[in-house]
């Protein structure tokens, strides 16, 4: 194919448009002294967002995730100290993030072990082996994939495993540790081409597994196989006390059927029907628990659900392309609240739908927070949500952020509730045989 150049006339003619637009100069004088964003804020959106909500649910103090990737982890995690808190009847309460971050890591590892081992006579320049190795121990993740660690390892309080230099800012750790796993790989395929035997090829592996557990100790320090819990109300009257392991914390103060909570997922593309099940190739953690399943439905049913669960007194954990339409100085989600459209002249925006920014590469689940409460029209349908997010309490509204009806729609992805509130169709739907997406499929984006 012959390229083209640039016209000189194009460029000529442009130039001398815009030395005659008023507007354009305008905006050229506002974005090159302010920065695109604070040039296109709409303080109107900023104005409609309200702060109280018809069904608002009290949580403890706001979390933090710092200089980390995991923000799944907390959000999850912040599902579940609810129920603590309310079992408890006490004002706040956390849950250790390290904990679940060190087996996260470890077995992430493992996992991507087997699949090295599993394409090991695939070409390494292979898409699927290049896929493997690009990014095998990030620090996203998805509801399943904690749903599978807190099933195996259960969890703790903070006091039992607190944070770490490394747990709050993880990037040297997955830096070091990635360098670590490609060694690994290369071990590994040259010993599958060496001819090893199976249990060969495990007895190897798990001194790699060795190695890793112990570079995760140094990092994080070891997970407390039990450990002593004391816990008191405002008034000082002891609420909890004993010995647990963490599985057993898990059983009598979280008290979650975990299999019971579901994704759905809203990705209106041709190749996703609604109604249909899905997984994502290779996406996963716990090696014993499998991968991830979706049901794929109209946003519509997202919102339902989602509303339908919080009226019942619980969180909902949702994935969302967080930085899409967000005035995060006002805590604001709105695609209104930043109207480059109107700044550039160009249908930014616009210009595609939810679909088409999820086809060609505009979009995707970028971050997961906690539904904690919801604005209702008179027929009932949400007009604004309540969001926690784990950015800190000086964060948007106290740690809070306000996301519009419209941003709903336009970027949520993946909502987690318990199945119960699903039509039968819609779980008939969840439970069959689920579509093996490519390991690049959106749908596979790690919050």
């Amino acid at each position: 194919m012959t390229m083209h150049a640039i016209d000189p006339a194009i460029t000529r003619e442009t130039s001398a448009r815009i030395a005659q637009d008023r507007a354009t100069v305008i905006a050229r004088n506002a974005a090159s002294s302010c920065g695109i964003r604070a040039a296109a804020h709409n303080p109107q959106a900023a104005s409609l967002a309200s702060t109280t909500f018809d069904v608002q649910l009290k949580q403890g103090d706001i979390t933090n995730q710092k200089r980390s990737g995991r923000c799944w982890m907390f959000a999850s995690l912040n599902t579940m100290r609810y129920r603590i808190i309310k079992k408890l009847g006490i004002k706040t309460f956390e849950l250790s993030q390290a904990y679940p971050l060190f087996w996260d890591k470890y077995e992430r590892a493992n996992w991507f072990f087997e699949n090295i081992i599993a394409t090991a006579n695939q070409d390494l320049a292979g898409r699927e082996v290049s896929f493997l190795l690009a990014d095998p121990l990030c620090d996203g993740g998805q509801w399943d994939m904690f749903r599978s660690l807190v099933k195996k390892y259960g969890v703790c309080p903070k006091e039992a495993m607190p944070e770490t230099a490394n747990s709050s800012n993880t990037r040297d750790l997955d830096k070091y540790l990635t360098r670590y796993l490609r060694a690994c790989a290369k071990k590994l395929r040259e010993a599958v081409t060496a001819g090893q035997t199976t249990e060969e090829l495990q007895a190897t592996k798990n001194e790699m597994l060795s190695d890793v557990y112990r570079a995760l100790v140094i990092c994080l320090g070891e997970p407390p196989a039990s450990f002593d819990v004391r816990i008191r109300d405002e008034k000082g009257e002891l609420k909890a006390s004993g010995t647990y392991t963490p599985q057993e914390f898990f059983r009598e103060y979280v008290d979650m059927d975990l299999d019971s909570y579901i994704s759905i997922i809203n990705a209106p593309t041709p190749d996703k029907p609604y109604y249909r099940s899905y997984t994502v190739k290779y996406l996963g953690n716990v090696a014993e628990d499998g991968g991830v399943r979706y049901v794929n439905l109209p946003i519509e049913s997202l919102k339902r659900v989602a509303v339908a669960q919080m009226h019942d007194g619980l969180p909902v954990w949702f994935g969302s392309d967080v930085d899409q339409g967000f005035d995060s100085e006002r805590g604001l989600l709105d695609p209104a609240s930043i109207d480059v459209d109107a700044l550039f002249g160009l249908p930014i925006e616009a210009g595609l739908n939810k679909g088409d920014r999820l086809q060609y590469g505009e979009s995707l689940m970028t971050h997961a927070m906690t539904l904690q409460g919801v604005s209702l029209d008179a027929a009932g349908e949400p007009t604004s949500w309540r969001i926690e997010n784990s950015w800190g309490e000086d964060h948007g509204h106290e740690g809070y952020d306000i996301g519009s009806a419209a941003w709903f729609d336009e970027y949520v992805y993946q909502v987690v509730v318990d199945k119960k509130y699903l039509t039968p169709e819609e779980l008939t739907a969840f439970e069959s045989d689920p579509i093996e997406l490519a390991p690049w499929d959106p749908m596979g984006s790690l919050a």
